[in-house]
């Protein structure tokens, strides 16, 4: 009876994908910092972070279902308190006032405030009165998740606020927004990104627009303005890009000619293609990779972890890692479409982008497809706050599982 309990209720696959991918970032942050004065501390750290998120995992998961509408509330209100406070009194690391210290413990309110956020979206999208294709309901939307990304940018921590804004599409899409602004969000997404390659593509996707456009016969009113507005923030983005300081745009440079700065800016994703490549099928071993033992890759136990299975453990380490993380998002995705209840489907849905998002981000600045910007890859990047947070995501897809057939 008590088998058919759990078989029934509890979410054993995506716990063990989960406890599968903490396992293996321990043993990457352990060989990553092996043989350093300080090493034993970042992994114990880690071991202890887990602790803590065990715990969070099993409060989300015990939380009554009908309650979590309004926990989102009070979430989200503790969340933009946090945000308002590190920006007061946070410490400033790496150029960014993200964090908060207490009793010797630092902690990034922006990772708990993305927990906090995407409840108070799917709260306020899942209520009967709400109509994503009204003007004044998507105004209250896109206000609930731009207060905690203007307090993230101010910071500054662009990478954070980008995972934000990652979520936000997928949600709007799965509440039954406009197919028009669905396109049109997109194509400013694109179009931002075509800035950054200069005048030509930022032409070449102009053009494709206006034929997408014209193709799917959107009245002329909304073409134009909607075209305008494409152009605008394109135009606007290549003079941002011209404004940025000096070692932002060295980023960038090496993002699009990581050539050009082997020795300064471009050398972490240098080193870290470098670790990757030279794992080979089977890897150089447990503690064996010369990149990673020899500290090649700065800091390579945050964001550039994922080079230290790929070297050890070569292209079938790296494949494992992959594998685990396309099961959960598979696994959540399939729980979205199963879910009864409006509220429960949207968090499922938020909760799985900003998954997407920070693995792509993530994988993309180790192997040279994106600019480094600082976004830890779930579950295996040092870092208390991050793998606290994704604990109690995992908890919550778990809590929601439980009552994927109620209404």
């Amino acid at each position: 009876m008590v088998t058919e309990f759990f078989k029934e209720y509890f979410d054993f696959k995506t716990l063990l994908i989960v406890l599968a991918l903490i396992a293996i970032g321990i043993v990457s942050i352990y060989s990553a910092t092996y043989g350093e004065e300080t090493a034993a501390l970042y992994y114990q750290k880690q071991l202890t972070w887990f602790g803590i998120g065990a715990c969070g995992l099993l409060v989300m998961l015990f939380i009554p279902f009908r309650a979590l509408p309004r926990v989102a509330v009070l979430l989200y209100v503790v969340s933009l308190l946090l945000l308002v406070v590190v920006l007061i009194i946070g410490k400033t690391i790496s150029g960014s006032t993200s964090w908060l210290g207490v009793g010797g413990i630092g902690a990034q309110p922006s990772e708990i405030a993305k927990i906090g956020t995407v409840l108070a979206l799917a709260a306020y999208m899942s209520k009967s009165d709400v109509d994503l294709l009204s003007m004044k309901h998507l105004a209250v939307t896109s206000g609930i998740l731009a207060l905690p990304v203007i307090l993230i940018v101010l910071q500054p921590d662009a990478g954070t606020a980008i995972t934000y804004c990652g979520m936000f599409l997928p949600m709007l899409a799965w509440g039954g927004a406009s197919p028009f602004l669905i396109l049109f969000i997109s194509a400013c997404i694109v179009v931002s990104v075509a800035a950054l390659f200069g005048t030509t593509m930022l032409v070449i996707v102009f053009a494709l627009f206006a034929f997408v456009l014209y193709f799917f016969r959107v009245d002329r009113f909304r073409s134009v303005l909607a075209f305008s507005g494409v152009a605008l923030l394109g135009m606007t983005v290549q003079f941002l890009i011209g404004s940025l300081q000096p070692h932002q745009q060295k980023r960038l440079t090496v993002f699009l000619n990581p050539e050009s700065e082997l020795l300064g800016a471009g050398y972490n994703v240098f080193q870290s293609k470098v670790a990757i490549g030279s794992g080979g099928l089977f890897g150089k071993g447990f503690l064996q990779g010369t990149q990673t033992q020899f500290n090649f890759i700065p800091e390579q136990w945050t964001d550039f972890i994922f080079c230290v299975p790929g070297e050890e453990f070569g292209f079938l380490g790296s494949a494992v890692v992959l594998s685990l993380f396309l099961m959960l998002l598979l696994r959540s995705t399939r729980l979205a479409s199963l879910l009864k209840n409006r509220f429960a489907s949207l968090t499922v849905v938020g909760i799985t982008s900003i998954f997407f998002v920070h693995i792509t981000i993530n994988i993309g600045m180790a192997m040279g497809l994106f600019p480094v910007i600082g976004v830890p890859l779930p579950f295996l990047s040092y870092g208390g706050s991050a793998l606290l947070a994704n604990m109690v995501m995992v908890g919550l897809l778990m809590n929601l599982y439980i009552h994927r057939k109620e209404y």
